[in-house]
């Protein structure tokens, strides 16, 4: 923020790299005196690739390639059968093991644009339906318009497997740890970029159970 001062300051770290924009993380930068170190980190491709494209050899880029011990890699699929993809989906939760489903859409849209592209609210129905006959499935939602307070206490019961099936947007994005959830499902990949995709699919393989992402 404009409004902090720093007395010394000698190194900048930014997380999640490819969250902020340029002139965000040179605000950081002018703030600094001569010869401050600076290391931005991401899990996604795009900002390598960027950073080689941009800099070259005057910037130094570490791959970490190994996962920690004991994780293994996400199995990534496409299916077009929402009745395979949620019958899936028991198997997982009977093995006590949790889903997420992430839509590009909160409601339903008009636009011919969204013309068959899933909402939050539309998936939340038919997975209610389908689990019907399962009063020990609990499923909730998860968006941008609910309060911090809301996302947190929602988040929190899916951490401690209150919540077998956490339907959102992209609000799960990043930050969001649950080794317990193995099942990634995300309607219309289409509708979401590289990044998010990469990012998305990051939320499930966290624990050393065998994960999976379907799009």
């Amino acid at each position: 923020a404009n409004s902090v001062e720093y007395y010394n300051l000698g190194l900048v770290i930014t997380d999640e790299e490819h969250k902020f924009g340029v002139e965000q993380r040179d605000s950081l930068v002018e703030k600094a005196s001569s010869g401050v170190h600076t290391i931005t980190m991401s899990a996604t491709p795009i900002p390598r690739t960027l950073a080689i494209t941009l800099y070259g050899e005057s910037k130094e880029v570490f791959t970490i390639n190994q996962m920690p011990s004991g994780r293994k890699p996400v199995i990534t699929g496409i299916a077009k059968s929402d009745e395979r993809t949620f019958s899936f989906m028991r198997s997982t939760i009977a093995k006590g093991q949790q889903c997420y489903v992430v839509c590009p859409l909160i409601k339903d849209s008009d636009s011919e644009k969204m013309e068959g592209v899933e909402s939050v609210e539309n998936i939340y129905g038919r997975l209610v339906e389908y689990f019907e006959d399962d009063d020990t499935i609990k499923i909730e939602m998860l968006t941008g318009k609910q309060s911090s307070e809301e996302v947190e206490e929602t988040i929190g019961r899916f951490s401690r497997n209150e919540t077998q099936v956490l339907i959102s947007t992209t609000v799960i994005e990043v930050g969001v740890n649950v080794p317990n959830a193995t099942v990634m499902m995300i309607e219309n990949a289409d509708k979401f970029g590289l990044a998010q995709l990469h990012q998305l699919r990051g939320r499930v393989g966290r624990g050393d159970a065998q994960s999976y992402c379907i799009m």
